[in-house]
């Protein structure tokens, strides 16, 4: 049995991992290759155009979140405990934040 406190931390270096390979597949593109990844999308929603800037990169996500081999929580769990350090590069710490936040005092 998984302590809470534990799963919790466990949970948000999990997002922390998956947003940070998210970002990164983002951020190597070109705007040409982004805005193609969205209209990919768009048109699979039904739509000829992503409606704003906001819109492609939710769309572009998407389509890269499709196409990236992002482990399920349970498995990724498993392969954390075998070698945290394999995923250090990967994390950008956002979980440490998530983590204070929980600690701080009802109130504040």
């Amino acid at each position: 049995m998984v302590d809470p406190h534990e799963e919790s931390v466990l949970r948000a270096k999990y997002r922390d991992y998956c947003s940070a390979r998210l970002a990164d597949e983002l951020l190597s593109l070109s705007p040409d290759e982004m805005y193609s990844l969205a209209e990919t999308e768009a048109r699979a929603a039904g739509q000829d155009v992503p409606a704003s800037y906001n819109e492609a990169v939710r769309f572009a996500t998407q389509n890269i979140r499709s196409r990236l081999a992002l482990p399920e929580f349970e498995a990724w769990v498993e392969e954390y405990k075998s070698d945290p350090g394999q995923f250090d590069g990967h994390l950008m710490r956002l979980w440490q934040s998530e983590e204070e936040e929980d600690e701080e005092p009802s109130g504040s």
